[in-house]
């Protein structure tokens, strides 16, 4: 049996092992061997190997991996998505289940674009209803999808765009990537509540994309809470996407009652079946395409696959995809 080179676990909660592991064999005439070139390590490639992820492994062990960029026998070029597996030198993609990348993106960008991409657009585009001239808050902006999300708020045309988080550096590159306002998160509850007031006052949220949560979240619903019984309502739509600063909140039942909050979240199961369908036939394309045009970038470091383990401890550094490459 021919073995390759691949990030393998062999039970739950392990960090994964850069060791041989049998080359993957068609299983039906739809599948075909993709040689990989690139893979993004994300959150959920993070949950299927500790196996708290729903749709986790059934058999170990297992190589990690949920999509990737990597060469069809044609020579065709693609981002392989549904592949599995794709942490390896090879994997098995279905036939169709790809898309085929234009030639002005380069593999690492393509590899690591469609997780956050794809999530900025579900909840900005799908679960916000975003339109021309809102004014949007993106709370935790500092990380990979927070910063796709304020570029796409700007691509889908937002009036306003406030972007908060904790990481001094990159708060401070913000705007360069369209921000008009940064607030940190790294003050007192008093000082960022009197910060967000400050521009509510200017002019009312109309959306905000969450990736926190937790304290951080109590705070801007905190503010967000009226205090005028005549006050006119406006309508502000917030969708929870992360829980970087805790799983639950306390949320009090005067926030809901006293503004016109509507919570939302983006997820597995949140977005419509019809949505889906679009993904690789128009929202994949669209986003390689504005990528390739240089009006959406995302910032990666390039690991080699040997170096996995040392990777997958580590963790992401300030807004940047880990990519594996072969």
């Amino acid at each position: 049996m021919i073995a390759m080179k691949a990030a393998v676990i062999h039970q739950f909660g392990e960090i994964p092992r850069y060791e041989d592991f049998a080359d993957p064999i068609p299983q039906t005439e739809d599948d075909l061997i993709l040689t990989v070139k690139a893979a993004s390590i994300k959150n959920i490639d993070k949950y299927q190997a500790k196996g708290s992820h729903y749709d986790r492994y059934k058999n170990l062990p297992a190589v990690v991996g949920t999509d990737g960029v990597g060469i069809l026998p044609d020579g065709t070029r693609v981002f392989a998505f549904y592949a599995g597996a794709t942490m390896a030198e090879k994997a098995l993609v279905r036939s169709g289940a790809y898309v085929v990348l234009p030639d002005a993106i380069d593999s690492i960008t393509a590899a690591a674009l469609p997780n956050p991409g794809l999530s900025a657009w579900f909840s900005l585009y799908y679960r916000a209803g975003l339109r021309p001239g809102e004014t949007v808050l993106i709370n935790g902006s500092t990380g990979v999808t927070g910063k796709m999300a304020i570029q796409l708020a700007n691509y889908f045309g937002a009036g306003k765009v406030i972007a908060t988080g904790r990481n001094p550096q990159t708060l401070a590159t913000l705007p360069n990537l369209g921000a008009d306002v940064v607030i940190s998160l790294a003050q007192s509850d008093a000082d960022l509540q009197a910060a967000l007031k400050t521009e509510l006052k200017k002019k009312p949220v109309d959306v905000i994309i969450d990736y926190t949560w937790g304290h951080p979240a109590e705070i801007l619903l905190r503010t967000l809470t009226g205090n005028d019984f005549m006050a006119e309502a406006h309508r502000t739509r917030y969708v929870t996407v992360g829980e970087m600063a805790g799983p639950t909140i306390q949320l009090a039942s005067d926030t809901l009652r006293s503004a016109a909050i509507e919570l939302y979240g983006v997820g597995g199961g949140s977005i419509p079946k019809e949505v889906m369908k679009k993904v690789p036939t128009e929202l994949l394309p669209k986003l390689f395409d504005l990528a390739a045009r240089g009006l959406l970038t995302i910032e990666t470091e390039i690991i080699s696959l040997k170096d996995v383990e040392q990777a997958w401890e580590q963790g992401e550094t300030a807004g940047k995809r880990f990519v594996l490459v072969p």
